[in-house]
C-alpha cells in the first residue's frame, strides 16, 4: 500500500468526508439549539433538539468503529472496495441525519442500515485481508 495510490487516496477522501459529516452533526446540534432556544447544558426540551443530539451521538459512536475498520481494510484487503464502502458509510450518515425527524423517527432506518452494513463489510474485508497476510507470512 502506497500513500499516493489511487485506492489509498480514495480511502483518505472517505475519511475526510466522514470527519466533515461528523463535524456537521455537531453544527446541526448547535444550530438546532439556537433555533429552538434551548441553552447549554440542557440536552432535551424540544423534539428537534432531541433528534439532533441523537444523530450526533450515534454518528460519533459509529465513527469510532468505522475509521479503524476502514483503514484496516484498506491496509490489508487493499484495492478500491474499502474506499468505496467508506463513501457509502458517509452517504448513510447523511441520509440518517436528514431522515431522523420527530414526526417520523423510524425514517432513519435506511441511513442507519447503510452505515452499520458498511462498517460490517469493512470489518469482514479487514479480517479476510489479515488472515490472508498471516497465511502468506507463514507459508
Amino acid at each position: 500500500m502506497t500513500l499516493f495510490a489511487p485506492a489509498t487516496l480514495l480511502t483518505a477522501i472517505a475519511t475526510v468526508v466522514a470527519i466533515l459529516v461528523t463535524l456537521a452533526t455537531a453544527i446541526l446540534v448547535a444550530r438546532t439549539r439556537r433555533r429552538v432556544g434551548i441553552q447549554p447544558p440542557a440536552m432535551t426540551g424540544a423534539p428537534e433538539l432531541d433528534c439532533a443530539v441523537r444523530v450526533q451521538g450515534n454518528t460519533v459512536e459509529q465513527f469510532i468503529l468505522f475509521v479503524p475498520a476502514l483503514w484496516l481494510a484498506a491496509l490489508y484487503f487493499q484495492g478500491w472496495v474499502p474506499g468505496i464502502v467508506g463513501l457509502v458509510w458517509c452517504l448513510g450518515r447523511i441520509l440518517y441525519a436528514l431522515t431522523y425527524k420527530p414526526a417520523n423517527p423510524g425514517g432513519r432506518f435506511a441511513g442507519f442500515a447503510l452505515t452499520i452494513f458498511s462498517t460490517l463489510i469493512l470489518v469482514i474485508l479487514a479480517i479476510i485481508g489479515i488472515v490472508n497476510a498471516w497465511m502468506a507470512a507463514n507459508a
